[in-house]
């Protein structure tokens, strides 16, 4: 009896070992193949994201152009006198633009919305401030064209942030 039994255990346990390393085997070819299928859907959604991605970092470097303010003052002339009508003006189209472009934070880095949002704010502050010390629209925006010809605008820093981030995208 013992020797049917022991006859019994040479011929399964050599099966045993077999399957045991055909399922470690198996199972780690499944595994890799998964991790190929993950990684290739990985990249083809980097591919298809890249051109939404580039555009966003397009719109928001034309948001920071069209609200720099040089071009801003030149773009927008006064309709009267008032200085803090035509700085009500200039913050109502600054503002417009941004509402134009806040859905573009999905897209882009945190660090390139968050220098677009201050470079927002630091122009819209100066405005204010300017604005208060101004007699008249004119002289608000003589203003503003001196104190920003001495001066880097923000809107400078905020376009090196974003070319430094289109930099890594590409």
């Amino acid at each position: 009896m013992e020797d049917k039994i022991m006859e019994g255990l040479a011929f399964a346990l050599p099966a045993l070992v077999t399957g045991g390393v055909a399922y470690f085997m198996f199972s780690s070819f499944l595994q890799r193949d998964e991790n190929e299928k993950k990684f290739e859907a990985l990249i083809q959604k980097k591919r298809e994201s890249l051109p939404m991605k580039l555009q966003a970092y397009e719109r928001l470097l034309l948001f920071c152009e069209r609200m720099n303010p040089a071009k801003l003052l030149t773009r927008i002339n006064p309709i009267g006198t008032d200085s803090d009508s035509y700085a009500h003006l200039l913050i109502g189209n600054i503002e417009q633009e941004y509402e134009h472009n806040m859905v573009q934070q999905l897209y882009v880095h945190e660090n390139a919305w968050k220098a677009v949002v201050g470079s927002k704010l630091a122009i819209i502050n100066k405005i204010r401030t300017t604005a208060e010390s101004s007699d008249n629209a004119r002289e608000l925006r003589e203003n503003l064209l001196i104190d920003y010809s001495q001066i880097e605008s923000p809107t400078e820093t905020a376009v090196a942030i974003i070319k430094q981030e289109v930099k890594k995208l590409i």
